[in-house]
């Protein structure tokens, strides 16, 4: 009797931001799946919008594969899990092959090192011609823990173009896997944190096929898969963060759509009950919940609906008056303060759960990963690992005490973060993992 066979995976990665490996890792998950072949997906790095758009190529729940935030048991879990009954796993990467946290860690490379998958290079060919061996060269030498087995060249202008791109790297020993033309009608809609949300893009599906039509003539799938390798186990369970209660009633709309599917599954895993609820359908949550998650998403976009949603709101300050544990990350965060202005300087009224009052007027980026210590106001343990994100600024702030204490990927001190006044709470940041000892 044959056993099942393992399945295998490979990673899509650029030498830089903006490359094309999105629609290009859509297109090989419609392209593999319009074949009849299992594909499997996920995304490296703390991403929410991405994996949306792979779930919708390929019909499979794509999960995150962050090699900074998570402890590296739980990436091997994660991309078993991903794995799970499929012929192949497509890693798709972020930023450049070797970029990552301030201190270099975490990058695509150190993923695909530490699973041992083949890497697929995509080179944006636009405006340059045999310089791109140079390029190839250079990402495919640069670390020999980091296995470079192929490329896929993107926005070819020509087959005389491509037939020069060929010639230019054949020396090196590196397959092309595919050259892909330059086609306007195929662009992904993008706004302040990156992609329209799957569920907002009214012609997804034809996008898709589309995407999926133009792999499949331009790439060699077959050399493709052929290119994968097995994926390891994970060697056992690692402990996962446990639900924030019995029964967690979570903000799950357009709003709130920045959840990571592990979290969630962790919890229901762990014997918690996790109940939906709609802000923007003016749906307060679960009477019987003892938790409440307000995930990170766009309240921004849709403030004036929320501030005029009283089911919702009036259910919230029920909860808190009952001693019911709200936490809220990111957009979740702004949604419990006083008030949230938009980038018009309109000014909207919030939950006013936590004293702060937070404005879009003055756009300014925090980005980064964050140690996280707390005191045991969350359920987990004191050390976590997240990820800021966010254009808003704090408008104000009043009397309350701090959630955590932050630092940076590099170890340096930010200072107190986030509030907490009794079980409310909630601060800026997205939490990932628990901190292993460091």
């Amino acid at each position: 009797m044959s056993s099942q066979p393992k399945p295998r995976g490979v990673v899509i990665a650029a030498p830089s931001s903006g490359a094309g490996k999105t629609l290009l890792t859509l297109g090989l998950l419609r392209a593999f799946a319009r074949a009849g072949r299992r594909v499997a997906s996920a995304k490296a790095g703390p991403d929410y919008i991405d994996p949306r758009f792979h779930e919708a190529a390929s019909g499979r729940t794509s999960l995150n594969l962050d090699n900074w935030a998570m402890r590296p048991g739980l990436v091997r879990d994660l991309a078993c899990a991903a794995a799970e009954d499929a012929d192949l796993l497509i890693v798709e990467g972020v930023m450049g092959l070797f970029d990552g946290a301030a201190t270099g860690e975490g990058s695509t490379a150190d993923l695909a090192a530490m699973l041992g998958l083949p890497v697929i290079l995509v080179v944006d060919a636009k405006a340059q011609a045999q310089s791109a061996a140079a390029v190839v060269k250079g990402f495919a030498e640069f670390r020999d823990d980091c296995d470079v087995t192929g490329v896929i060249f993107n926005r070819v202008g020509s087959p005389q173009h491509a037939e020069i791109l060929r010639r230019a790297v054949e020396p090196l020993g590196i397959d092309i896997v595919g050259a892909v033309p330059s086609v306007a009608e195929i662009k992904m809609p993008s706004r302040h944190l990156g992609l329209v949300q799957a569920e907002e893009h009214p012609e997804l599906d034809s996008l898709l096929d589309k995407a999926g039509a133009m792999v499949a003539e331009a790439v060699d799938l077959g050399a493709f898969e052929a290119s994968a390798r097995e994926v390891p186990l994970s060697g056992g369970r690692q402990e996962r963060l446990p639900p924030l209660g019995q029964t967690v009633a979570v903000a799950q709309d357009e709003a709130f759509a920045f959840t990571y599917p592990h979290l969630l599954a962790d919890w229901q895993t762990a014997g918690g009950r996790v109940v939906p609820f709609s802000p923007l359908a003016n749906e307060a949550p679960a009477g019987d919940a003892d938790a409440i998650y307000l995930p990170g998403g766009y309240p921004e976009l849709h403030a004036g609906r929320l501030a005029g949603n009283e089911a919702f709101r009036a259910g919230l300050r029920k909860a808190a008056e009952t001693g019911v544990l709200i936490y809220g990350e990111c957009g979740g965060f702004m949604t419990l303060g006083d008030y949230l202005i938009d980038a018009d300087g309109k000014r909207h009224q919030m939950a006013g759960l936590l004293p702060l009052g937070t404005s879009f007027a003055n756009r300014q980026l925090h980005l980064g990963y964050r140690f996280l210590a707390q005191d045991g106001a969350l359920p987990w343990p004191g050390e976590l690992r997240g990820h800021e994100f966010h254009y808003s600024m704090l408008d104000w702030q009043g009397e309350a005490d701090p959630l955590f204490e932050a630092e940076d990927s590099r170890g340096e001190k930010l200072g107190s973060v986030g509030l907490r006044r009794g079980r409310v709470m909630g601060s800026y940041a997205h939490i990932i993992d628990m901190e292993e000892a460091r």
